[in-house]
């Protein structure tokens, strides 16, 4: 179950909804939701539902065994050891055993050598985020962050909690400690919530599905036959479509912790306005950055070190960033990419030719070293992704037989230069504007009612073209579920 489609849109909400709402007494909704959160997970992953629930229960007793330990530093980090270890075993059993057989039969194959069989193993849903919030939760604990869980059915809800369990936000079990005991569900923090929900699911189904479209059809054209218009056209889309499909995701996520009365960190700052890569990790998947950077960049030693040691750390963390991302010698490439130029920007010339150059030129280095990436990140394999960025920078003739024009239509142009125009910051407040108009406390008063109404109604639209969309059969999936 995914959240754009009308299953969830038109049953699992709603039930969930009336029902939590029903429920006075947190511990009745922790209870609730954690229970509805494993009916979200099994409905799309039955099969394998029972490696989350092994995952959360060892965690707790791993969470319980590391508190105890309070006293005894050597065996609090042997037990903090053991379970990174074990998650990390898990994580990369299900994520990367395909991956690792493909790459020995490779080469076997290149020593002439018989290849092996492997059963395929299959990847469960959200493993990469859930791991990721167990591993964040017990070395807070071993860092005295927070202490341990007492409560099996808290722990559920803090690993499975529906909004954030398939493709996160990743959160910090520390930031929202609070809101498993006490919190407030009332009219305005539902509104707030199926507010920015409504955003979201516009973004996902009006802007990432069109767009993501014509980027499918431009990296199906045969490589033979991309020209220089057709890679950029393939490159801009995708961009967009990846951009829009995630963020909107968290903001669906967002907004329905906001309906439960939870808050979550933001994960998106306009990414596409970054004037350097270290700006652009500031603004992109924030969640996953600080994450990074708090469990793998600074216990490796950050910036303390000296350049050679912090451009290691640099390559080391987007290493496994891109690992994180996928089983592809593509998705390695992706994260060394922006892990070089990282390192080269906080290089003494690095960092002048960022401060002395004009902004406009920043944001171009910028976002040619994005969309250059995300053509790795798109493209499974290597010489695909040559081809593209060859074709990008004109290093081979094209062929007339696909123009960017044959893969776009009016409507494909509408959704791609309002995915430019929205990636883009914009300050609406309805402060400034009441008062140009008000002449009078009263007139304000009114002008900022009228205001507040179109704001609705756009948020009722956005929501019945969505619906519509839907209804039609539009793609649903989210790029970042098989991550």
């Amino acid at each position: 179950m995914v959240f754009s489609s009308l299953t969830f849109l038109l049953f699992f909400l709603p039930v969930t909804l009336l029902l939590v709402g029903c429920s006075k007494k947190v511990s009745v909704q922790n209870a609730l939701l954690s229970f509805l959160s494993l009916v979200f997970y099994t409905w799309g992953d039955f099969s394998l539902s029972w490696i989350l629930l092994i995952s959360v229960g060892t965690n707790f007793l791993f969470g319980i065994k590391i508190g105890e330990a309070v006293d005894d530093a050597a065996r609090k980090r042997r037990l903090l050891t053991l379970a990174v270890t074990a998650n990390l075993t898990l994580l990369l059993f299900f994520k990367y055993a395909n991956f690792g057989a493909e790459n020995l039969n490779y080469l076997l194959s290149v020593l002439h050598l018989p290849v092996l069989s492997f059963p395929h193993i299959p990847l469960p849903l959200g493993i990469s985020f859930f791991t990721f919030h167990c591993i964040s939760y017990l070395v807070d604990i071993y860092r005295g962050k927070t202490g341990a869980l007492k409560d099996p059915v808290v722990m559920f809800l803090y690993i499975a909690l529906f909004p954030q369990l398939v493709a996160g936000p990743i959160i910090r079990y520390h930031e929202i400690a609070s809101q498993f005991v006490t919190r407030k569900v009332n009219a305005d923090c539902v509104a707030q919530g199926m507010r920015r929900f409504i955003y979201g699911l516009s973004k996902k189904v009006l802007v990432a599905n069109p767009v993501g479209a014509i980027a499918d059809r431009a990296f199906a054209v045969p490589l033979s036959q991309v020209g220089a218009d057709t890679a950029w056209l393939a490159a801009v889309c995708y961009a967009l479509q990846i951009y829009f499909d995630f963020s909107g995701y968290s903001d669906m996520a967002i907004g329905l912790g906001r309906m439960f009365g939870f808050t979550f960190p933001e994960n998106f700052n306009f990414p596409y306005i970054a004037t350097s890569i270290r700006d652009f990790w500031r603004r992109w998947h924030i969640t996953l950055s600080s994450w990074f950077r708090d469990y793998v960049y600074i216990p490796l030693g950050g910036n303390k070190s000296g350049r050679l040691v912090e451009s290691r750390n640099l390559l080391t963390v987007f290493f496994l960033c891109g690992l994180w991302h996928g089983a592809s010698w593509n998705f390695v490439i992706w994260g060394l990419f922006h892990g070089m130029f990282l390192s080269l920007e906080r290089t003494r010339l690095g960092a002048g030719l960022l401060e002395s150059a004009p902004r406009p030129l920043c944001w171009l280095y910028s976002m040619l070293v994005v969309l250059v990436g995300w053509v790795f990140f798109r493209l499974e394999s290597l010489p695909e992704a040559l081809t593209y960025v060859a074709a990008m920078f004109a290093l081979k003739q094209p062929s007339l037989a696909y123009p960017a024009s044959s893969l776009v239509d009016g409507y494909g142009l509408f959704c791609i230069l309002t995915g430019v125009f929205f990636s883009m910051p914009l300050s609406f407040s309805t402060a400034p504007v009441v008062k140009v108009l008000a002449l009078t406390e009263a007139r304000w008063l009114r002008s900022l009612q009228a205001l507040r109404l179109l704001r609705v109604s756009l948020t009722m639209i956005l929501l019945l073209l969505s619906t519509v969309e839907l209804t039609a059969g539009a793609s649903n999936p989210f790029i970042y579920f098989r991550f």
